[in-house]
Parts: C-alpha cells; structure tokens; sequence
C-alpha cells in the first residue's frame, strides 16, 4: 500500500464520516430497526442529511477554525496534546445530535429512540478515545470502524438481520484496509490500533445489548 492510497482511506473513513456510513446503511438495510420504515424516502433523505450535519459537518468546520486560529498545528490532528479540545468540542456536539433525536424529534414517533441510543453509544466510544488520549495516542479511526463492526454484529446477532451479514463482511475487510492505511502512514502502532478495535467493538456491542 502507497502513501497516497494510505492517505485516501484515512480521509474517507474518517472517524467522524463513520457515523453517516453507518445510519445510511441501517436506513437503506434495516429501517425497522431504526425506526424509519414508516417514512417516505425524501423524509429518510432528510434525517440522514441532519445526522451527517451534526455528526461530521458541524465537528468538521469547528475543527477548520481551530487549524485557522492555531490551536490545531494539523487538521488530521495528529499531535497528541492537541487533541484535547477537538475531542471535547466533539463530544459535545455528538451529545447534542444525541438529545436532538431523543427528545426534540420526539413526534416523529418511534424513530428518535433508536437513532438517539446508537448516537449516545458512539458519543461514549468519543469518550472514551478522550480519556485515553490524555496519555496515550489510541487510534480513532480504530476505534470507530470497530465501533461500526460491533453494532452490525450485534444487530445481526439480537434482531437476526441476516441481510446486515455482507454488509459486515465488508466493513471487516475495510476496517482491515484501514488499520494498515494508518500503520502505513506511521500514525499508529499496533497496540494503539487494536486498543481502538476492541475499544469501540465493546461500546458498540453494549450500546446493542443493553439499550436496543
């Protein structure tokens, strides 16, 4: 693998563009179990718009103005001290897009429960990266492949989602191409990207489990 290809996978798997991944391929595969199978298309087309917004847009753009005004020396934020505040203003906002759909979009019906607990369950794995970040460089784009990887499976697993199966297959392969992308580009060691693997597989199973 080449530094560019390396670089192409890290940008479009992003940890924070995981998210929409993620809700588009429930909306289009499972929208039982997201709540959505009641709505018409324009109206899934819209949520799905809100949720990149919120989740990749509004962290994204807040992230630019840090770089701009210098309190971020890089917008991939490599730099581990610098990754406090990024972090923060993230979890905030994750939060936020949280209580949106759990309780502001609450007429909806039964759609904001089950998008609100899978966004409170990745709020958590952004947590989680935060804490450990304080003193150790784990990888986030580990962490939210395997975060991806342990919502589909557990889905598939509770619910018998057989349809999420190959979906899965091909998140592991991608989350495969992507932790050597980030080995390639000498972002991340081995033990700092399967911290972030198991990391987000357990938030994510137990966000499934015990909340779904």
């Amino acid at each position: 693998m080449t530094n560019r290809i390396a670089t192409f996978l890290s940008v479009v798997f992003h940890p924070l563009i995981i998210t929409t991944y993620l809700f588009g391929l429930l909306f289009i595969l499972t929208p039982d179990l997201v709540g959505v199978s009641a709505l018409e298309l324009p109206a899934v087309g819209s949520l799905l718009l809100l949720i990149f917004l919120n989740t990749f847009i509004a962290p994204s753009v807040i992230i630019y103005y840090f770089h701009r005004f210098g309190l971020v020396s890089s917008l991939h934020v490599d730099n581990l001290r610098e990754r406090r505040l990024p972090y923060l203003v993230s979890i905030i906002i994750y939060g936020f897009a949280a209580y949106l759909f759990g309780w502001k979009l609450q007429p909806i019906g039964e759609l904001a429960p089950q998008i609100s607990i899978i966004l409170a369950g990745i709020t958590v794995s952004l947590i989680f990266v935060a804490m450990v970040s304080l003193f150790w460089k784990i990888s986030a784009h580990a962490t939210g492949i395997g975060g991806a990887i342990g919502i589909l499976t557990s889905l598939l697993m509770r619910f018998d989602e057989t349809t999420l199966f190959v979906p899965l297959l091909l998140t592991i392969v991608m989350g495969g191409f992507l932790m050597s992308a980030r080995l390639q580009l000498n972002a991340h060691t081995w033990g700092q990207i399967a911290a972030g693997v198991l990391g987000g597989i357990t938030v994510g199973t137990g966000t499934v489990f015990l909340f779904l």
